[in-house]
């Protein structure tokens, strides 16, 4: 337990602090962007984690972020919605989204599941082309800065618009996502129904025998997964302040699964740690022009072979040794 405590302590003072301190004496400010980045990008990946953990392969999760980036901007821009409240919104109507999408396809085996989601970006992203409301091919642009977010007469969160560096704002609101994301999957996971999800994975047909509902489950852990590219979608919408169709595309459902394949699928916080290492590795590999595609598969292949079971396995190696 000590043990635990002093890990989450290092990991708030690393995102809360030494991240912050840095960029400050660095003068990078654009780090904010990138740091933000990675924050959200690990929460859609976490809910791609999530039904990994029902085992159910899920590479649709770009098309969730779309729908909850175009929700959260047409709320704003139409409606003339407070972005904040259309936050959980956009989130919610992912999840409706998915549990109506979920009903049909989470029936199938593992693999034909796989290979519908494959193509729910892809859809997505062609229903935005064709909705009138989503602006076609133009998108919907010059969203403006979140507001401030006032409760009970308390601002809870700063107008953006009036900051000099709305980029700062920006990160700390990403990271405080992304710790209560977090937080509550180590929670879910470690609970009663968590146990019950993990029969899931190992043995379906034995789970269904000794009465567990796998229908229901696995409708609740596609919702919530849905639930949270929503939310990292509309919160990159905010932070762009535009959106288009190939805002998510089917390369960024990939990457979302690849997160959590490179961080460790037994790990709670492996899309966490496979995020960062595959965003950082992804943009120094810029550097070696046409060959970066390339190495970056060859990179993967042998990550993927030699820690099967992620980086976070490594953990395990040293304990053992």
């Amino acid at each position: 337990m000590t043990k635990k405590l002093i890990g989450v302590l290092l990991f708030l003072l690393l995102v809360f602090v030494v991240i912050p301190v840095g960029i400050a004496t660095t003068g990078r400010k654009d780090l904010y962007y990138v740091f933000t980045s990675i924050a959200l990008l690990s929460i859609g990946s976490a809910g791609v984690w999530l039904t990994f953990y029902i085992g159910r392969i899920n590479i649709g999760q770009g098309a969730y972020a779309l729908m909850g980036g175009y929700v959260s901007a047409i709320l704003v821009m139409t409606y003339g919605w407070t972005f904040w409240w259309t936050l959980p919104v956009g989130g919610i109507f992912c999840a409706a989204a998915s549990i109506f999408i979920g009903l049909p396809i989470l029936r199938l085996r593992g693999v034909y599941f796989a290979m519908v989601t494959l193509v729910l970006t892809e859809v997505m992203r062609l229903l935005t082309l064709a909705l009138p409301i989503t602006g076609g091919a133009k998108g919907i642009t010059s969203i403006p800065q979140p507001g401030p977010l006032n409760i009970l007469g308390i601002t809870l969160i700063p107008d953006f618009a009036a900051m000099e560096n709305p980029r700062i704002a920006f990160y700390f609101v990403s990271a405080v996502l992304m710790t209560l994301c977090y937080a509550g999957m180590y929670r879910l996971v470690h609970s009663r129904i968590g146990h019950i999800c993990m029969s899931l994975q190992q043995n379906e047909e034995l789970a269904s025998s000794i009465g567990v509902n796998i229908a229901y489950l696995r409708l609740i852990a596609y919702a919530i997964s849905s639930f949270l590219g929503g939310i990292s979608g509309a919160m990159f919408v905010a932070a762009t302040q535009s959106v288009y169709p190939s805002s998510f595309t089917v390369t960024d459902s990939v990457n979302f699964m690849l997160n959590c394949f490179l961080g460790g699928l037994g790990y709670v916080f492996g899309p966490m740690l496979g995020t960062l290492v595959l965003y950082f590795g992804w943009n120094l590999l810029f550097e070696t022009g046409k060959w970066q595609l390339l190495i970056y598969s060859f990179a993967m292949i042998v990550l993927m072979l030699v820690l099967p079971n992620g980086l976070l396995s490594l953990r395990e190696g040293k304990r053992k040794g």
